[in-house]
């Protein structure tokens, strides 16, 4: 378990339930309680200050994640001149104040509520699940109860039915004291408000809405309901079967880009449960259903945890040992590359895996494969943010943390889908909301955000896919030609004549909204209104996605938003900002650590011969000078017969990358395919080496989310695989003759801090001290960069670029009259290879097609209707939804099921400057079928045989495999 002190009263912030939320106030209050005085800020309760000082007052409706109820009536004090015995939580200090937390009154009265509340209440706790960890039980305890006088012979509860229904928790009514806190919880924290508290007085109980149960109802399982409730009414199904965990170790969730941090909760060697660390600064104590739930995939059956090796990907595999699987991999790599050159091999980094395993991949390509041909994920979402915030900005990542939220006064979200693919990050956005701060959101979708509950746009522009860069030009025309720049930043913090340049292009007739708003599909009105209310509503913060940068001008889309948001200052404070939410848990971190082949750690060009020189001296090997191939050059080279060897870690190209058919073919073309996974993942399917990878709870090492915040991940069991991912990594150096010496990852993090600028002032102790660190952390910023570009943009003068739309290749037609679009889903996650193996299918079991019922209409079909799509690039079959949550002419399907098929249809156009695939536009038909398409069918026969040659391999087990050459 990691403690975290408060450096004021030496209080362990973990264990400590202080009872109210803390109050920021440069205000001291001073008062006394229980004869001992205390300064705390104003605004803070008697509570909360009783706790600080190491006094504990009864509570059961009171926690500080919540704001205060004053229900339960157990945290009564007395306060001298203050009449009756008013609630500690609801009561706010001030100055001189007098309090007393312990009378001879106040016990009586404490007994007697809560003889009231055990009165209706099951008196099992030493086979309750909650037994040890009932807040119920221990306030009993601390104020003295030792009977009951009323018995159960009138109307109670202990006969009402527990709720089963939800995957991960029960609901016991019979246990409720109706506290409140878990609908509070559901309203403040997640803000979905789907909990409420049905009947009256003794009727009272709490109820899911829209559902018969749990599972059925609008409850979004992020858990935060668990986690307040007070007793066993909301209990894990974790904790139910293993007990009561026993220790603690905090981590890092390896989910989506907010990075949260979470309390592993142990019994021995078995994780019971993962929740969030209030202390998290990303995510301060919530969470979402996959973080906070998704976890079995880390003991999954389908792991495999022993090395294998074959010849042919028609061969069944054999297990090998660690030694045995690196010496193959080491030797057919090397006999490639004396047969085909140098650059016939190359590495794919994870953005899965810990910075410190992504910076020895990359280390692994450079010096011991002696090319640069290394490329990462990012090259398939966010390069082209790297790209733009560079051209623009001088720094490849977001400007600011995601607390900024909480300061802006306008908000726009661009081709993403918060409360879905980064849903601890959108519950803190809506509650930004609800205080007031104004939405729009720019989408081809209606995104939950468009209409949720307490949380509305105040304009949806619902773009055509494929015109993002006419809807920017849009908004900057107005905020040019209607005198909304704000100049004195422009001239203090711009290149003036790029600046003349850029006003001058937008202003341009033909970037009108009248003009581009046509092309967009959207009303020139709307454009007029949300530029103006973007460049006049105080601080505004745009905050966007992959539906911006997967796009043959996403690049074009990242400068046209910094573009924005320098025009009209809104960069360099809090509240404001251009801030990419990334997709995967450390695609932040996969590019800083030099995964793109043109780039060494830190964004320094492989050019560079002074940055170069620097490596060389570390790493004792001359580095090549020319950038590698990114991953679409990989496959080209594959398919023309130059390129047959791949080390792939962490990743799974074969369903995450556009153009599969083409994809598969280029794997299919290798002589050397070595893959380090936790599963026979799709890749894994056309490996001849499989080495087993390690789980975010079997390493560690670090994460950088989407706020360039650094956090630790923690190891709590041992590797399933013998190996962490960074220790297959070092075998496989060794046996290709380029040992690398590590004891542990924490030094490859000091190699990385010698190296990186960035990340100078970086380390693990620094990390344990902080809690985590945002880069830049140097020397400069020794405790980190919340905000970037204060004073100064990174390259010094801010640049705008010329945004020019150009129309994709790909159009629709009378042979593709539709346009498909991709994106995420709350419970799945990337390629679905985790969250398919969790109770996560409970709510989204396979890939479907939105569309929009006018196009249903016309083509005969109906919900549930199997539909073909067919493309320039390949053809599946889905099953329809139909919905007006896209648009007349628009389509829309998720890719986490890889017998869906979705980037079969897509095609392999990509961004102009990055190569990154333009997944968000697909020019389609969808016409009613009846039966897979021949896709599908070739995909059903290919896996199955892939399936009965790895369970041959268990025929090899105990005996010494053959591999012959």
């Amino acid at each position: 378990m990691i403690s975290i002190f408060d450096p004021a009263t030496d209080i362990d912030l973990n264990a400590v339930d202080f009872g109210t939320p803390a109050r920021d106030s440069q205000v001291q209050v001073s008062l006394s309680i229980d004869g001992r005085s205390i300064s705390v800020p104003q605004g803070t309760s008697v509570m909360r200050a009783a706790a600080l000082m190491g006094t504990t007052i009864p509570k059961l409706c009171a926690t500080d994640s919540l704001e205060a109820f004053g229900s339960c009536r157990m945290c009564l004090v007395e306060i001298d001149g203050m009449r009756g015995y008013p609630a500690s939580c609801t009561t706010p200090v001030s100055e001189g104040m007098v309090v007393h937390t312990q009378t001879p009154k106040l016990a009586t009265l404490r007994r007697n509520v809560m003889e009231l509340y055990i009165s209706d209440h099951p008196l099992d706790c030493l086979t309750c699940s909650a037994n040890g960890n009932c807040e119920l039980q221990t306030v009993a305890g601390q104020v003295g109860l030792r009977e009951v006088r009323y018995g159960y012979d009138g109307a109670n509860h202990l006969d009402d039915q527990k709720d089963t229904s939800n995957p991960y928790f029960d609901y016991d009514p019979s246990k409720c004291i109706v506290c409140n806190r878990c609908v509070r919880a559901c309203e403040e924290t997640q803000g979905t408000f789907a909990l409420t508290i049905s009947g009256r007085g003794f009727e009272s109980r709490v109820a899911a809405a829209g559902g018969d149960n749990f599972l059925d109802s609008e409850c979004v399982s992020c858990g935060a309901c668990v986690q307040a409730c007070p007793t066993a009414t909301l209990m894990e199904k974790s904790v139910v079967e293993m007990g009561q965990p026993e220790r603690a170790v905090i981590t890092t969730c390896a989910y989506c880009g907010v990075g949260c941090s979470f309390r592993a909760e142990m019994k021995g060697e078995q994780l019971v449960r993962m929740v969030p660390d209030k202390n998290g600064q990303a995510n301060h104590g919530h969470s979402c259903v996959k973080g906070r739930f998704a976890w079995g995939y880390a003991t999954h059956p389908d792991r495999i945890t022993k090395p294998m090796i074959r010849k042919h990907i028609s061969d069944p595999w054999q297990e090998v040992s660690w030694d045995e699987a690196v010496t193959y991999a080491a030797s057919e790599l090397r006999r490639i590359q004396l047969k085909y050159g140098r650059d016939s091999i190359g590495g794919i980094t994870s953005s899965r895996c810990t910075n410190e395993e992504t910076y020895l991949v990359q280390k692994l390509v450079r010096a011991a494969f002696g090319n640069n041909n290394v490329d990462t994920c990012a090259r398939v979402c966010h390069s082209p943010t790297g790209y733009g915030l560079k051209q623009t900005l001088g720094e490849s990542a977001g400007t600011q943390s995601f607390d900024s939220v909480m300061q802006a006064d306008v908000i726009l979200v661009m081709g993403a889908n918060p409360s879905d693919a980064h849903p601890v990050f959108g519950s803190q956005l809506k509650r930004r909301l609800r205080e007031g701060a104004k939405l729009i959101v720019i989408d081809p979708r209606r995104i939950d955000l468009v209409d949720s509950v307490h949380a509305r746009a105040e304009l949806h522009l619902a773009l055509r896919p494929g015109t993002n860069v006419a809807m920017l030009n849009a908004l900057a025309h107005v905020i040019v030609t209607e005198g909304l720049v704000n100049q004195d930043f422009v001239d203090a913090r711009c290149e003036p004549e790029a600046f003349a340049q850029w006003s001058a292009f937008v202003s341009r007739a033909d970037n009108s909204p009248e003009v581009l708003g046509a092309i967009c599909g959207v009303p020139a009105d709307d454009i007029r209104a949300a530029a103006r209310l973007y460049a006049t509503g105080g601080n505004a913060a745009i905050y966007y996605g992959l539906g911006v940068t997967e796009h043959s001008q996403g690049s074009t889309s990242v400068m046209g938003i910094a573009n924005l948001a320098m025009a009209t200052g809104n960069i360099g404070r809090e509240g404001v900002g251009v801030n990419p939410l990334r997709g995967q848990n450390n695609v932040q971190g996969s590019c800083d650590m030099g995964s793109f082949p043109h780039e060494l750690p830190g964004y320094r060009h492989i050019s560079n011969q002074a940055v170069r020189q620097e490596f060389e001296q570390a790493w004792n090997v001359t580095l090549q000078a020319d950038p590698g191939l990114r991953i679409p050059n990989m496959f080209e080279a594959a398919l023309g017969g130059s390129f047959k060897g791949l080390y792939c870690q962490g990743e799974d190209i074969a369903q995450s990358d556009p153009n599969t058919q083409h994809v598969t073919a280029a794997l299919s073309a290798m002589e050397c395919v070595v893959v380090q996974d936790i599963f026979l993942n799709e890749t894994a399917k056309f490996a001849h080496v499989f080495l087993p990878g390690s789980s975010f709870l079997e390493k560690d090492g670090t994460f950088t989310n989407a706020e360039r915040r650094i956090s630790r991940v923690r190891k709590v069991m041992a590797p399933l695989g013998g190996k962490a991912d960074w220790e297959g990594t070092l075998a496989l150096a060794a046996a290709l003759g380029y040992p690398m010496h590590y004891n542990h990852p924490s030094e490859i993090m000091d190699e990385i801090a010698r190296l990186t600028p960035t990340f100078t002032g970086v380390s693990y102790a620094s990390l344990d001290r902080h809690g985590s660190l945002q880069w830049p952390c140097n020397d400069a910023a020794p405790d980190g960069t919340p905000t970037m570009h204060i004073d100064e943009f990174v390259r010094g003068k801010g640049r705008f670029m010329l945004t020019g739309y150009v129309p994709t290749d790909e159009k629709v037609n009378g042979r593709y009259p539709l346009l498909l679009t991709t994106g995420r889903i709350l419970s799945q996650y990337n390629v679905g290879a985790q969250t398919r193996r969790t109770d996560n299918v409970a709510w989204h079991a396979e890939d479907r097609l939105e569309i929009h019922p006018t196009d249903a209409e016309s083509r005969g079909i109906n919900e549930g209707d199997w539909v073909g799509i067919g493309s320039r690039a390949g053809q599946t079959v889905l099953r329809a939804r139909v919905t007006e949550r896209v648009a007349p002419g628009v389509v829309y399907t998720t890719f986490h099921f890889p017998e869906s098929g979705a980037n079969v249809i897509t095609t392999d156009n990509s961004d102009w400057a990055t190569n990154c695939p333009e997944y968000k536009v697909t020019a389609v038909e969808v016409s009613r079928v009846y039966h897979p398409s021949e896709w599908q069918k070739r995909y059903q026969a290919f896996s199955d045989e892939q399936h009965r040659l790895l369970d041959e391999r268990r025929r090899s087990r105990g005996g010494k495999a053959e591999v012959r050459r």
